[in-house]
């Protein structure tokens, strides 16, 4: 079968060597052509590529900023907050001191000793207030915020809105812009 196709090949060749040449050239101009779409769909393929990984590329910047900016945000916040849990401990026992120290009392000795642990007292809230531990403002009349305010019991009064402050059982603080003590508070229903 090889002779065959030989035979008939060498057999073109020899009757047409033009029809032979121009075929050459056909197949040869297929050839490049061929080899040019390859290339270019190469290219286009590669071009593909590397705008994927540029836009990958910008993301993981973008990402890294990001958590760069919220790695230092937390850090502030982290300063800022630092003593929060201990300005909390403080106010709860500073407050029942606070209580003792206003007590009522007829013994001349006593009442100088409370008047000592009054001043103590006080020192140690004046240095909270410096460092940012403000005393939530509340009073009998205001209408009840559950942000800042707790409610312990609901009355009835009458004369009175609902959702209104009757009485404060005990004070509320805040540090910095945190409450950390809400107001306790009784409110009318």
């Amino acid at each position: 079968m090889e002779e065959k196709e030989n035979i008939t090949e060498e057999t073109i060749k020899e009757e047409n060597p033009e029809i032979v040449d121009e075929a050459k050239e056909e197949t040869k101009a297929e050839f490049k052509k061929e080899k040019k779409n390859k290339t270019k769909e190469k290219i286009e393929a590669l071009e593909a590529k590397n705008a994927e990984l540029k836009d990958k590329l910008l993301r993981n910047a973008a990402e890294l900023e990001n958590f760069k900016r919220r790695m230092n945000e937390e850090r502030v916040k982290d300063r800022k907050y630092a003593s929060c849990d201990l300005v909390n401990d403080l106010v709860s026992i500073l407050a029942n001191l606070d209580k003792c120290v206003n007590m009522e009392t007829e013994d001349q000795m006593l009442k100088n000793f409370l008047i000592g642990f009054k001043m103590i007292n006080n020192q140690l809230f004046d240095r909270l207030y410096q460092d940012g531990l403000e005393e939530i403002k509340v009073e009998k009349g205001m209408a009840f915020d559950p942000n800042i305010h707790h409610a312990i019991e609901t009355t009835e009064v009458e004369g009175i809105e609902s959702n209104i402050i009757t009485e404060v059982v005990q004070k509320g603080y805040k540090y910095k812009d945190r409450i950390i003590k809400p107001a306790m508070v009784k409110v009318n229903k």
